[in-house]
């Protein structure tokens, strides 16, 4: 609990983030102008204070849902969980739901970090936590969206989110290691201990905490998505080592490389089904203004530098950051298409199955989590970009709304996505507390 002779700063802090929010510049440039290959890109602006508008957070009450696009319906799998964050299917049709609160927050050093503090508990649920940090097994037999079988599949974990099988290994992603379990298929609670196959860059700072994991198509290798330790460096070079990156780390002796870097917060690493080629979401950077960085998806090149912290977008320089780095700017890779700014992309699933309508077959899913430092917000949706020839194709659409009532409140938020065995799309709701099941109408 914050002392309560930090109590005045915060309220100060938070007066002056509500002023700044009333006239943030969030109309002066349409978000639909930052979807697509070649976003929209204003001039950036700086604040003491930058602007900031969260959406407070209320339960589902019974029989409220979010709203789908026509042709589509929605029921919950499973409902009263605790901040599930990312899903995973087995190969029998098992799905594990990741639930997971994030590690003690960062040191506070300046009264920024005292309100930032205040603006994450507003934008979650005030639901208990105690039995969160762990993975939960649904199993639904017949398909019906009803599972027969719920149970807490593996428990006492340090801050989850990444899954991955690879043959009899079960590996999960915490937020300071990859651990490796023992699996058998139709087994639904984990007996075995995990045996720690790499450590990952966890706290003390722990900024960006979530960790997206993907085997390779071959399983020799993980791909493991690391975010970066600040918005822009504020905590000093040092503490961005390693991160803000996509590690390959070899299954069998745990030895890892970077793959990629400059990507502020990568997740949802995806295979590409046709190409077979690696693409992720990155929300990236934060106080440019309510209208700036757009966060993106993208195919990730091995070796590839996409800008974090020196420039965005390419070759745009950040002008915050000292001293600059003009020759990693020079080969910064411009993404394959932006999401609009601030939408906080958290889950991705390419479509597989053939269940949905054909206007989702051939694309991918996109969880947005949603803004919270502009005005009028952006994302709170999953959305659906299709794809031609192993690229984005087209604008995206709106399949999952209606997380958002009419008075700004968040009934949920979208995060980690997948597709079940039936080929229907699965979200993980994180402060709904709830998984939804998109299936055909």
């Amino acid at each position: 609990m914050i002392a309560r002779r930090l109590r005045p700063l915060i309220l100060a802090g938070a007066a002056a983030f509500s002023l700044a929010a009333c006239d943030d510049g969030s109309k002066g440039t349409d978000p639909n102008a930052q979807v697509g290959a070649n976003p929209t890109l204003p001039k950036p602006e700086q604040y003491l204070l930058p602007p900031l508008k969260v959406a407070k957070v209320v339960d589902w009450k019974d029989g409220e849902r979010p709203a789908v696009a026509q042709g589509l319906k929605i029921q919950a799998l499973a409902t009263g969980l605790h901040h599930p964050r990312s899903l995973y299917v087995l190969p029998n049709g098992d799905v594990l739901v990741v639930e997971s609160v994030a590690p003690e927050s960062e040191p506070v050093k300046r009264p920024k970090d005292l309100i930032m503090h205040w603006v994450e508990s507003m934008a979650t649920s005030g639901g208990e936590t105690k039995d969160s940090n762990r993975i939960t097994l649904l199993r639904d037999a017949d398909g019906d969206g009803v599972p027969e079988t719920r149970t807490v599949f593996l428990d006492h974990l340090n801050s989850p989110f990444g899954v991955a099988l690879v043959g009899g290994d079960l590996y999960v992603a915490d937020t300071d290691a990859i651990l490796r379990y023992p699996y058998t298929e139709g087994e639904t609670r984990m007996t075995a201990e995990g045996t720690p196959l790499t450590p990952l860059p966890g706290g003390p700072i722990d900024h960006h905490w979530t960790k997206s994991l993907l085997a390779s198509q071959d399983g020799t290798r993980l791909y493991v998505g690391v975010g970066s330790n600040s918005n822009i460096t504020e905590n000093g070079l040092e503490a961005e080592k390693n991160r803000a990156a996509i590690w390959e780390v070899d299954r069998a002796t745990g030895r890892w490389r970077i793959y990629a870097d400059g990507l502020r917060n990568p997740n949802g690493l995806s295979w590409e089904p046709q190409t077979g080629t690696l693409w992720a979401v990155v929300n990236e950077r934060d106080e440019l203004g309510p209208n700036l960085v757009p966060d993106y998806m993208t195919s990730v090149k091995d070796g590839g530098f996409y800008g974090w912290p020196y420039s965005y977008y390419g070759q745009h320089v950040d002008p915050r950051v000292k001293p600059q780095r003009p020759d990693l700017v020079a080969r910064a890779i411009v993404p394959d298409y932006a999401l609009s700014t601030h939408v906080a992309p958290l889950g991705m699933a390419f479509s597989t199955g053939t269940s949905l309508p054909s206007t989702y077959q051939g694309g991918a899913f996109v969880g947005e989590h949603g803004s919270w430092n502009r005005n009028i917000p952006n994302g709170y949706k999953v959305i659906f970009i299709p794809f031609s020839n192993g690229q984005p194709n087209g604008q995206p659409m709106d399949v999952v709304t209606g997380f958002l009532d009419a008075e700004g409140h968040a009934h949920g938020r979208p995060v980690g996505l997948a597709i079940d065995k039936t080929g229907a799309l699965l979200i993980a709701d994180d402060v709904g507390n709830t998984v939804w099941r998109v299936t055909a109408q």
